[in-house]
């Protein structure tokens, strides 16, 4: 079976990812759970890997590949579509992990995100958007939806800087300019440079690696333009720190009144299982960047102040925490109280307003129903602490002696 075949059959089999190792079979990672392709075919050969690999890298890619032991790619098949794919070195041999991109550009109306994801897309002029989530949580499905609803509805220069493109977006509204890094850039802040000086209206950089590119786009973001990236960070709280972390402590001041005056919002995504395993939905927390918000992240605010500020901004703002996605996902019942409970951030905090009783900043909340907490309630906590060790519960630990 050579490549092509195998993608068809992970196509065709509804698989988000494809992994391939030496010594084993073609594997693909469906609904989240890892499986064969097909336990009768062969092992694949280290010499069957190097051909699949290096039959798709250009002179340029064969050359990174060798030098740091990576590469990434964007690799299309007519009639089938396009993949994003990670070669690396291991054990002496290559491993290739391809991760399928949907044919269609997402439809902002049928990913299940809040309304106020596309009223930041349709109406903002200026400033800084981020999204955020671990990997594989969907922020280029919800940026590249962002994007696609841009294009149909205004009029802009749309600079797109990836690593690798994914979608492929046309012309519609907009104009739109993809820039692939190792392509048409060697890295982001020179094609982020590059950008400034071709009359963009909006620039999208896929990732903020480093300082120099988090400088760029916020500096990009003062001077007019609306600037779209991501981070691998859990929430918006983490967010706002890890921006700050990339620069020395004397310029944390500078940097608060930089980013209190650029920033938009920022989007926080996690993915939770359906009830019937098949597929998952985004959880997503919204901060918007509000007076509130702006004397927050000026003075340094605790955690818990901006916590407040954003479950407290829903209905002027459309803000929400993600517990508060999770409470509404299970009342339309697109996930269970239990996947819910797992993926919440404060889960105990999560099982009392769930229960109905209204804690000091229970303010819009979608509670189930007006029934009162009970063992049951704590049972599950306990169990849940148990079987996944979640570390951001508080624990007292032992006494000092």
């Amino acid at each position: 079976m050579n490549l092509t075949q195998i993608l068809s059959t992970a196509v065709s089999r509804e698989a988000s990812d494809v992994h391939l190792k030496a010594g084993i079979v073609p594997v693909i990672r469906k609904h989240g759970m890892l499986r064969p392709l097909d336990e009768s075919l062969q092992p694949l050969s280290p010499e069957t890997l190097h051909k699949m690999a290096f039959d798709i890298l250009d002179e340029t890619q064969k050359k990174t590949l060798d030098s740091t032991g990576a590469v990434d790619i964007g690799y299309g098949i007519a009639g089938l579509g396009r993949f994003r794919v990670n070669i690396f070195k291991q054990r002496g041999t290559l491993r290739m992990v391809m991760r399928l991109i949907p044919h269609d550009v997402p439809d902002i109306d049928q990913i299940n995100v809040p309304a106020v994801i596309k009223k930041l897309a349709l109406e903002s002029e200026r400033g800084l958007v981020l999204v955020t989530g671990m990997t594989g949580s969907g922020k280029s499905t919800t940026l590249a939806a962002m994007v696609n609803y841009i294009n149909q509805h205004r009029n802009r220069h749309i600079v797109m800087i990836e690593d690798p493109i994914e979608f492929l977006i046309r012309d519609y509204k907009c104009i739109i300019s993809q820039v692939e890094l190792g392509t048409d850039a060697v890295t982001y802040p020179q094609a982020l440079k590059n950008s400034l000086r071709q009359d963009p209206d909006i620039i999208l950089i896929g990732e903020m690696r480093d300082l120099e590119t988090v400088d760029t786009a916020m500096t990009a973001a003062e001077t007019g333009h609306l600037v779209f990236s991501t981070l691998h960070t859990t929430d918006a709280i983490e967010t706002i720190n890890r921006i700050l972390s990339v620069y020395p402590a004397h310029q944390h001041q500078q940097i608060r009144y930089q980013l209190a005056a650029v920033l938009k919002a920022i989007i926080s995504q996690r993915l939770i299982t359906r009830p019937d395993g098949k597929g998952f939905v985004p959880a997503v927390e919204v901060l918007i960047n509000s007076g509130r918000v702006k004397e927050l992240i000026l003075a340094g605010g605790k955690a818990k102040e901006m916590q407040e500020a954003l479950e407290t901004g829903r209905t002027a703002y459309g803000m929400q925490s993600f517990d508060q996605s999770l409470m509404e996902l299970i009342a339309k019942n697109l996930i269970t109280y239990e996947a819910a409970l797992q993926a919440s951030s404060n889960p105990k905090d999560f099982a009392v307003r769930f229960s109905g009783i209204k804690g000091h900043d229970a303010v819009n909340w979608v509670n189930k129903d007006g029934k009162t907490a009970d063992n049951r309630i704590w049972d599950q906590i306990q169990e849940l602490e148990l079987q996944t060790n979640l570390s951001h519960i508080n624990k007292k630990g032992p006494k000092k002696k």
